[in-house]
């Protein structure tokens, strides 16, 4: 009976305490866009290239570092955006961690104080921003030539698309705070899947399968999963007419073996969850038009980019998750 009662009052207190902790993060995520914001403004203020490419500099620069071992995570501040002490401070500098501007410029280092505070600090947002923002070759705040730096200092096309479609999401939305996602189809649609990534396939060669099979009827609509921007649209040999849309957390999201495109979506425009995308089909193993090979299904992939390369990872976990929210609503 006591046991009962100590029970009962922990769940009590459970229920209390978990919405002031909910709101505490909400504050906290709240402030720390608003001290982000501030310095994608700066940025413009000094260069005239818009906000939202700092962000979406800055959006990039920190999904890289989440997913990389070789890049120390930021325990303090608000930027992401990497610098190499050896580069910050000078390569041959005995000083590893120097804030004093002459010897870092003595050593050839490129650590600057933004703020006028008589340091060029590693740690120091504004100093990481006017050092970055040094670091680039302007030519010009036009779209084409923010793409021509970004490949100067980048030197990876991948990076420039995927930094210039999170442009486009942070620009056509205007703020930071851009979340949510949904199932891909209708979700009293009739459909069923389970967890297939990883198993063996042959089509083309010997392979894994890199996702998730959703099998459903014809003409089932297919929806956005999230917000995002659509990266491809078209034939592929394997996954017959597919889209791929990619979301501000450096997720690529493949949707494959479609019976047809939603016809008002072109490359490169903004999507969010729920948006209709195109239909279940059972295209593909073959030249374009190939069909019927196998029952009508949705594949669903999800691929992560670190800077490098781009592997895939288990969608089911994601699926079973946004499914279950959808019911709840």
């Amino acid at each position: 009976m006591v046991l009962k009662k100590i029970i009962v009052l922990f769940c009590m207190v459970v229920i209390f305490i978990m919405p002031s902790f909910t709101n505490a993060e909400e504050i906290d995520q709240a402030q720390l866009n608003k001290e982000r914001m501030a310095l994608y403004k700066k940025g413009e203020t000094l260069t005239f290239i818009p906000w939202y490419y700092f962000a979406a500099i800055d959006t990039y620069e920190r999904n890289v570092r989440s997913v990389r071992n070789d890049i120390p995570k930021r325990e303090n501040g608000v930027l992401s955006i990497y610098i190499k002490p050896e580069d910050w401070s000078g390569l041959s500098n005995p000083v590893k961690k120097d804030t004093y501007a002459p010897t870092i410029h003595l050593f050839s280092g490129i650590g600057l104080d933004g703020n006028n505070d008589g340091k060029a600090s590693l740690e120091d947002d504004e100093d990481i921003l006017y050092t970055f923002i040094h670091r680039l070759n302007f030519y010009g705040p036009s779209r084409q030539y923010i793409r021509m730096m970004l490949w100067d200092y980048y030197q990876r096309a991948i990076t420039v698309d995927i930094i210039d479609e999170y442009a486009s999401l942070y620009q056509y939305y205007g703020k930071l705070n851009i979340e949510g996602n949904a199932f891909p189809l209708p979700i009293r649609s009739t459909h069923s899947y389970r967890s297939t990534w990883g198993a063996p396939r042959s089509f083309g060669g010997r392979r894994v399968h890199e996702g998730t099979d959703i099998f459903a009827n014809y003409g089932t609509p297919v929806r956005s999963t999230c917000y995002g921007v659509i990266e491809t649209k078209g034939w592929n040999r394997i996954g017959g007419w597919r889209i791929g849309i990619r979301d501000l957390s450096n997720n690529y999201h493949y949707y494959a073996h479609l019976g047809g495109f939603n016809k008002d979506l072109q490359r490169g425009q903004v999507v969010e969850p729920g948006t209709l995308i195109g239909y279940v089909g059972s295209t593909g193993y073959g030249p374009p038009g190939t069909s019927g090979k196998f029952p009508p299904h949705l594949h669903y992939g999800i691929y992560k980019d670190n800077g490098y390369s781009e592997w895939s990872f288990d969608p089911y976990p994601k699926l079973r998750l946004w499914e279950r929210q959808d019911r709840s609503k």
